[in-house]
């Protein structure tokens, strides 16, 4: 399974990062606090869904498979040095991370017959706030005590854009998606909610 492959991988490198953060890549790159932050973040679904949620929804795979992603990929390219050596590399992850994140946002909390309007809003609107945390959390973590932080302007402002950009992909892709059939077993526990409400109106009206 993809999802359980993903986090045991970002143990395995969250344990090279706590025991020698230069080999991997993050010396004064906040490698404490990703290595508290990443697990508590990849494993946020499963301890919500198995106290809240998993009496009335399937465990969501994908959503929970979306958002460990994010952490996993974030340290296996400074791993790797992918940061250091390919110049579009640190742009395509912030593109690519906050739309992940906005679209596990949309499969947690939005039905598949929401409209594409409601989709967008939702995506969008985690993914903004989700890119700009992700901005000050750099900034007071590191940036400010390094020499990068006299270009960090243009490079935050690109961020963002960036990450807005890649959270609008995301709604139209699960929009679409949930179109055409696809991701029907992504039916968030909200859904269920909601399902039941009317269902309860229902019957209080025929009373």
């Amino acid at each position: 399974m993809a999802d359980v492959a993903a986090k045991v991988g970002l143990v395995g490198l969250l344990v090279v990062v706590l025991v020698d953060p230069e080999l991997a890549n993050l010396k004064d790159k906040a490698a404490g606090a990703r290595a508290v932050a990443y697990p508590l973040l990849s494993f946020s679904v499963p301890a919500l869904w198995y106290l809240f949620w998993r009496d009335r929804t399937p465990f969501p795979w994908v959503a929970d498979l979306l958002i460990t992603f994010t952490c996993f990929t974030d340290i296996l390219g400074n791993r790797m040095n992918l940061y250091d050596t390919i110049v579009w590399f640190d742009d395509w992850m912030h593109f690519m991370n906050v739309g992940l994140l906005g679209a596990a946002v949309v499969l947690l909390t939005l039905p598949r017959t929401a409209p594409w309007w409601v989709v967008m809003e939702r995506s969008v609107g985690f993914g903004a706030l989700a890119a700009i945390l992700w901005e000050l959390a750099e900034f007071f973590a590191f940036l400010q005590f390094s020499p990068e932080r006299r270009n960090a302007y243009v490079d935050t402002l690109g961020d963002l854009g960036l990450g807005v950009l890649g959270a609008v992909l995301a709604a139209v892709a699960i929009h679409r998606a949930w179109a055409h059939g696809m991701l029907r077993g992504t039916v968030p526990p909200v859904d269920s909610l909601a399902a039941t409400r009317a269902h309860q109106e229902r019957v209080d009206r025929s009373v």
